[in-house]
């Protein structure tokens, strides 16, 4: 049975970890519920491979030595599905075939065991940051953008509905959230270039009026980066 631990903050931050050391496991999910994670703890390899495929997750952590279903055919059966949520496979094998195996079959990262607990956070915070040019899900401070449904969710709980325009905006904005853009960068990439150089400072306005004056931030001389709600 998979165990579920973690608070309600954007959804942006829901990991599933497949671990059969107990020990090792609730630790994690301990660990990672204290960094604002939604963690399902998966104790073997068939259970993870049942919750990877019925259950959206931003990142997954999986061992690589499961008894029923190991970690390597677990990753091979997720990816032939179609499952294309970033996975860093954690296990004691740690030959360089080894590592190869577990890239190979579609992980995109690899720590060997032991591990220092900071470069495992950091790991998987680099695998979101890579994940978030392709995420639906955007984390915006203490809220969220769901892209497909140009949706913002606020750290209220209410929820607020943009314009096409105004998400694709907030979108290349979340998408590298400490990147300063240019007004030109943005008119090339979110308004297709258009010719008129205040459209930009005109939706950036349309979301300061739906979403707070904070949600983006002016830097003078160079232009915008994304704020918070």
């Amino acid at each position: 049975m998979a165990v579920t631990s973690g608070t309600s903050g954007p959804p942006a931050r829901r990991l599933l970890l497949v671990e059969d050391d107990r020990e090792l496991g609730y630790m994690l999910v301990e660990l990672f519920t204290e960094q604002g994670y939604t963690v399902d703890l998966a104790p073997e390899g068939q259970r993870g491979l049942h919750l990877g495929l019925s259950r959206p997750y931003d990142v997954m952590i999986v061992d690589r030595g499961l008894p029923a279903v190991d970690g390597i055919e677990l990753l091979t059966r997720l990816r032939r599905r179609a499952v294309i949520v970033p996975v860093l496979v954690l296990t004691a094998f740690g030959t360089v075939a080894d590592r190869v195996t577990g890239l190979d079959a579609g992980a995109e990262d690899y720590l060997v065991k032991p591990f220092e607990i900071d470069e495992l956070l950091a790991r998987v915070r680099a695998l979101l940051r890579r994940n978030l040019d392709h995420a639906r899900l955007l984390p915006l401070g203490a809220g969220w953008l769901d892209s497909d449904s140009h949706i913002v969710g606020l750290p209220t709980g209410e929820q607020v509905t943009l314009s096409g325009q105004e998400c694709r905006l907030l979108s290349a904005l979340a998408t590298r959230p400490r990147q300063v853009h240019t007004r030109a960068s943005l008119r090339q990439r979110v308004f297709d270039g258009a010719r008129t150089e205040s459209i930009v400072d005109t939706y950036v306005y349309y979301l300061r009026n739906k979403l707070g004056a904070e949600v983006v931030r002016t830097v003078r001389g160079v232009g915008y980066r994304l704020g918070g709600l």
